[in-house]
């Protein structure tokens, strides 16, 4: 701490909202920019190479294009000229005139030779005018061969059609070698031909000049050609032969200038003369082959450049198959006559991929500078931004409260210096400020937090000496409750106070005196420094810092007084209910209270054990304060349960004890044999008899009283044979001579509504189960069973079929004790509206269990307790240690009316036993029993009478037939 700085002990921080704006590292935003100036830069000139690369190709691809239509052209031209020059010489040859088949087979030579000129000259024949016919085939097409059966080193194929004398064409074929040798010779009548008939021949005969048909397939070798026809210039004959276009699908296949180009050769009908795929160009329907459309070649490319029409010779872009496509059409002008086009395409990723690979090597290079000139680029700005982006970081941890995050040191930028030293002495400030308000928050206990509040003032203000006084609760002085003296420190700082000691500055002795004020104005104690007599302590700044922590402190001790009242409170109210259910009952008055210690001394036992079954078992401050509560609140529900059945100590007993109304029905009968006795001596009976009579009834009614009063203490238990003498008492009459519903309340009035009124005088039975006596839920039935939708809470008890059940007999014939099954289930009811009252409070979340520990001490580890049936494994230990306390005062307590105390040893040996049948947890009573944790509470609520020795090695034998613990 700078002691000539004073802003490191006040140094107010304000927070401002910052509009969500993204903020940039320095650094990062020079050498951004630097790359970002590049990166635009780089993009628009390669956007500008780009389009001129773009255009620049298209223009060399149109040029191409027009190349390629004028290189297809000139094949064209290489394919026919040279026929139509072998055509012309052919037409003067004299075979045009020869009439017979001997003398045309004399210039077979002339016709082979044309073949073997031309390579794409298949056939060569002459037409004559009176219908016969001569062609010369070549068989170098070994599929040709297959076809014709042509016998082996057979070249030519010689096809004649002759008139015999009738008339009738004769077919005949040779074959011939390349040397013309012949081989065979044979008689086709099936080959019939016309020549006449043939479009060849007619329009060489019509035009008078050479010719040239449009494309087709070959019928012989199933190849896509053209025929040439010239009349004959020596006769009247007319020479033809056929060419292949082979040749010019395979040139267009050489001119495609990238893998996916498509190039294709058209006529007026869209039929495809010529395409790399020469398969692909034949269709066949119903077994004949035919020229394919463009829409059957199966190239859609092509199919949609030649829906779009595009002008000729004019470059195209359009969409095919989900791409761009360039394409164009050209004409094909070498053939006269036929409209044929050159249709082609090629896609645009092929076609400027040079370009866009140019591109991406020439982007990857602008890339590279610009990372290269990102490290120059962040060098400079991290050297101007690195104070900043320190003092960022440090301003970053200061939000999570951590200030040993260095600063940026020494730095060239003076701005950063000033920050940097303003920024230290505000961390340093909140640092000691913080530290000191977290422990005034933090610590529970007061003279814990002002202590260590206190040492820490005393050290961070740089005072040798303090302390804190409080006031006391009457309000006339002021005590130390804290003080902090450094060694060598001469402070004097008394014990106690004066309640009107005034808030003091007096800087000439080092002492400052600061008054401790409630939120209402109220006086609360005082806070004393002694402090050197310096610049530091004398300034403002310490004050208003000293003034600031005594204000939370006063806060802080006015919270704690605050929450102690009303912990206090609360506490206090809780044991007023204990109480004022103890007083309800004058023969259970300090049961509520009892429990409670006994539970509370065996948890404390049980937590100090560090040996033993509970050696790891402990419980927080929090914990133990929610047994304390849940052990004073274990019977709340008692406030509910009529006084009267809780202290029912006879079977007749309801708010008052009944006995005395059978007592005066015996009375009657009494009286009834008085009179019997006069009236008998009235009428003249034997003294003697008369009286012997009277004496032998009352001797029985005083019997029978007796044995009545005696089922109604309950002492013992009732056999079958008691009960039925029992119901023979009871069924001796009397007669009533007054109307039993006079003087009655409504609401006992309505119990008669069923019964009509009986005639006077009524006779009457001794003792009497009747309809009134029963008092029915009506629509008031608890949800304790375990089918009930109302049931939320999970009890498991059974309901008895009436709220209350007061017939006479049916009272007096309870066979053990002296409650009905009514009566104990209103008894037990306690327990339930105990786990209602209580969890229905808004308990926070460090007592929910208050309800839970409260409510579970009649159950039983066997699971057959009540209300809500739970077993071991849903009996916690605290669970256990409420039971177990419960039965023990239970046993002992000496102001039940029902029941005289038990001793020491016989309450010791039942709960053994109830061990034994799993009522009880084993091992929880073994350590109760060993320890002698019942010996305290004996001593001090016991009656003398009740102690006695206690054998604790014959209770714990008993122990031996229990089952495993839980």
């Amino acid at each position: 701490m700078d002691p000539a700085n004073p802003a490191a002990l006040h140094s107010p921080v304000s927070r401002h909202a910052a509009p969500p704006i993204r903020a940039v590292p320095l650094h990062l935003l020079l050498g951004g920019l630097v790359a970002a100036a590049m990166l635009a830069l780089a993009a628009v000139l390669m956007w500008q190479g780009w389009q001129a690369s773009r255009t620049a190709l298209l223009q060399a691809a149109r040029s191409n294009a027009r190349d390629m239509g004028l290189v297809i052209d000139e094949k064209v031209r290489r394919m026919t000229e040279p026929a139509q020059a072998t055509l012309r010489q052919l037409a003067l040859d004299p075979i045009t005139q020869a009439t017979t088949l001997s003398q045309r087979m004399q210039r077979l030579r002339p016709l082979v030779q044309a073949l073997a000129g031309d390579s794409l000259v298949s056939a060569v024949y002459v037409g004559y005018e009176n219908g016969e016919f001569l062609l010369v085939r070549t068989l170098a097409d070994p599929a040709m061969r297959a076809a014709f059966q042509a016998p082996p080193h057979a070249d030519y194929l010689v096809q004649s059609i002759t008139l015999d004398r009738t008339g009738q064409p004769a077919g005949r074929w040779a074959f011939f070698t390349g040397g013309l040798e012949p081989l065979g010779d044979q008689a086709r009548p099936d080959y019939r031909f016309d020549p006449r008939t043939r479009p060849w021949y007619q329009d060489a005969k019509r035009t008078g000049r050479q010719g040239m048909s449009d494309a087709y397939v070959f019928f012989s070798s199933h190849q896509i050609g053209l025929t040439l026809s010239q009349p004959g210039g020596l006769g009247s004959a007319v020479v033809g032969m056929d060419t292949t276009l082979a040749d010019l699908s395979r040139e267009i296949a050489d001119l495609r200038r990238t893998p996916r180009s498509e190039i294709a050769v058209i006529d007026a009908d869209g039929r495809v003369i010529a395409y790399p795929d020469l398969d692909r160009s034949l269709h066949r329907v119903d077994g004949q082959e035919r020229l394919a459309r463009l829409g059957e070649l199966g190239v859609p490319s092509l199919a949609a450049l030649h829906a779009l029409a595009p002008q000729v010779g004019e470059p195209v872009s359009y969409q095919s198959g989900g791409e761009l496509w360039q394409g164009i059409v050209l004409n094909l002008d070498r053939l006269p006559g036929h409209a044929l086009h050159i249709l082609a395409a090629v896609p645009d990723s092929e076609l400027l991929g040079g370009i866009r690979e140019g591109l991406a090597h020439q982007g990857w290079l602008t890339l590279g500078l610009v990372l290269l000139s990102l490290p120059l680029g962040w060098l400079a700005g991290h050297q101007v931004s690195k104070g900043l982006t320190q003092l960022t970081r440090r301003a970053q941890q200061l939000t999570r409260f951590d200030f040993d995050t260095p600063g940026p040191g020494a730095s060239i930028v003076r701005e950063v210096k000033d920050l940097d030293a303003a920024f230290g002495a505000m961390c340093l400030t909140i640092q000691n400020f913080l530290l000191t308000t977290d422990m005034i928050s933090r610590e529970p206990r007061l003279d814990a937090m002002l202590d260590g509040v206190l040492r820490k003032l005393v050290e961070t203000a740089q005072c040798h000496a303090g302390a804190v006084y409080l006031m006391d609760k009457d309000g006339n002085e002021l005590v130390r409750e804290a003080v902090c003296v450094e060694p060598g420190s001469s402070a004097d700082l008394p014990m106690r106070l004066p309640a009107n000691a005034p808030a003091l500055v007096d800087a000439q002795a080092g002492r400052l005196t600061l008054q401790l004020i409630g939120r209402q104005n109220e006086a609360l104690g005082m806070l004393v420094l002694h402090h050197a007599q310096d610049d530091l302590h004398q300034s403002e700044d310490f004050r208003a810092f000293a003034v600031n922590l005594s204000g939370a402190l006063a806060v802080s001790v006015e919270t704690r007084h605050l929450f102690a009242s009303q912990q206090h409170l609360f506490n206090a109210v809780v044991q007023l209910l204990a109480d004022a259910i103890d007083a309800k009952s004058p023969y259970t008055s300090g049961h509520c209270e009892r429990v409670p210690k006994l539970a509370e001394s065996m948890i404390d036992h049980l937590c100090a054990e560090r040996t033993g079954p509970y050696a790891g078992f402990t419980m927080s401050d929090l914990e133990r304060y929610e047994f304390r509560l849940a052990a004073w609140l274990h019977d709340c529900g008692k406030v509910t349960s009529p006084e009267h059945i809780i202290d029912k100590a006879t079977k007749l007993e309801t708010i008052y004890n009944r006995i005395h109304e059978v007592r005066t029905r015996f009375e009657i009968l009494w009286r009834d044999a008085k009179i019997d006795h006069l009236e008998r001596l009235a009428r003249g009976a034997d003294p003697t008899d008369a009286l012997a009579a009277l004496q032998q009834r009352q001797f029985a009614l005083q019997r029978d009283f007796s044995f009545v009063a005696a089922c109604n203490i309950g002492g013992e238990s009732m056999t079958d044979t008691d009960i039925e003498r029992l119901r023979a008492i009871g069924s001796q009459t009397w007669l009533r001579h007054f109307d039993d519903r006079l003087g009655l309340a409504p609401i006992e009035l309505k119990r008669h509504h069923d019964a009509a009124a009986a005639r006077l005088p009524a006779l009457e039975t001794l003792l009497a189960d009747r309809a009134e006596h029963i008092l029915p839920w009506d629509g008031r039935k608890p949800p304790v069973e375990r089918g009930n939708p109302d049931n939320r809470w999970g009890f498991d008890m059974k309901l008895p079929d009436n709220a209350q059940n007061m017939g006479e007999l049916y009272n007096l014939a309870i066979r053990r004790g002296t409650l009905t099954s009514e009566e104990r289930f209103k008894i037990n009811d306690h327990i339930v509206q105990t786990y209602i009252m209580l969890s229905n409070l808004p308990w926070p979340p460090h007592l929910a269990r208050v309800s839970e520990i409260a409510a579970t001490h009649h159950e039983r580890l066997d699971g057959g307790g009540y209300p809500r049936k739970l077993g071991s494994d849903q009996l916690g230990l605290a669970d256990r240690v409420m039971a177990l306390a419960d039965v023990f005062e239970a046993l002992t307590a000496a102001d039940r009316p029902y029941k005289p105390p038990k001793t020491l040893s016989q309450s010791l040996r039942i709960m053994a036993q109830m061990a034994v049948e799993r009522h009880l947890d084993t091992d929880l009573f073994r350590h109760f029993l060993h320890h002698r944790l019942w010996e305290d509470f004996a001593r001090t609520h016991l009656l003398p009478a009740q102690w006695d020795t206690v054998d604790v090695d014959a209770i714990d034998a008993m122990l031996s037939n229990a089952g495993e613990p839980a």
